[in-house]
């Protein structure tokens, strides 16, 4: 137990910049005692202690503004920052070194008995808001976006972001430790899309202004044509991508 608290405290000075103390950590970080009630609800969870298991998450919720079911099975190393609304189903599994921001739900779609909540890999880092539902797998070192909405699995390394989660940055490790999930050069596949099709227009729009040009050269009148084209803001689509 104590050897547990010691790397979870040590997790704490590696995830948060904002810790000083080892005193500080103990008596002012929500997600550590979150972790402290659950380690011993979920041991009497699994004595059959049912109720008091529940009584115990119970309390706990009321002290940290966490809800950790007892039933859910959580690794080492496991970091809940802020923390204020995080809520973990009865099926939930957690890996090694994963860290979960405030208002993070792993909940479940289904009212079935059975596994129905979703289960992390290691490393996996949950930005704040964010609702994993269902039976599914999130891999290895992935990264879920702040108020991402994830139903389906995600790849380890890849980034999700948005409502349903899209894959943003499949089997790409994070450098480092990425405090919200989201990193800078996100591989978004409909920015790319956009940006494609505006670069095709635009050539396009060359080639018909050089068709225009040849006319003109031919002695066929192409006021029309060009009155109609000026009326089309070339920056308009741009715009609406920035």
């Amino acid at each position: 137990m104590f050897r547990n608290i010691r790397e979870d405290i040590a997790s704490v000075f590696d995830r948060d910049p904002a810790a000083r103390s080892t005193f500080e950590v103990l008596t002012c970080y929500p997600g550590l005692h979150a972790r402290i009630f659950h380690r011993m609800a979920h041991g009497l969870w699994k004595a059959n202690f049912k109720w008091l298991a529940r009584f115990l998450s119970h309390i706990a919720r009321g002290f940290t503004g966490i809800e950790i079911h007892p039933g859910a099975t959580i690794g080492q190393r496991f970091f809940i920052d802020h923390g204020m609304g995080v809520v973990i189903g009865e099926t939930a599994e957690i890996g090694d070194d994963v860290t979960l921001y405030h208002g993070v739900t792993l909940g479940g779609t289904s009212w079935k008995e059975g596994k129905r909540h979703p289960t992390l890999g290691n490393g996996v880092v949950v930005g704040a808001g964010a609702k994993i539902l269902g039976p599914i797998h999130i891999g290895d070192g992935a990264k879920i976006g702040s108020n991402a909405v994830v139903v389906k699995d995600v790849p380890a390394g890849a980034t999700a972001a948005g409502i349903p989660a899209r894959i943003l940055d499949e089997v790409k490790k994070a450098q480092g430790f990425n405090a919200y999930g989201v990193s800078n050069d996100q591989n978004d596949p409909l920015s790319k899309a956009i940006h494609g099709l505006l670069g095709h227009s635009m050539i396009v729009d060359k080639r018909i202004d050089l068709i225009l040009q040849q006319l003109e050269k031919m002695g066929v009148s192409v006021e029309e044509e060009r009155a109609t084209a000026d009326k089309f803001d070339p920056n308009y689509l741009n715009k609406i991508v920035d």
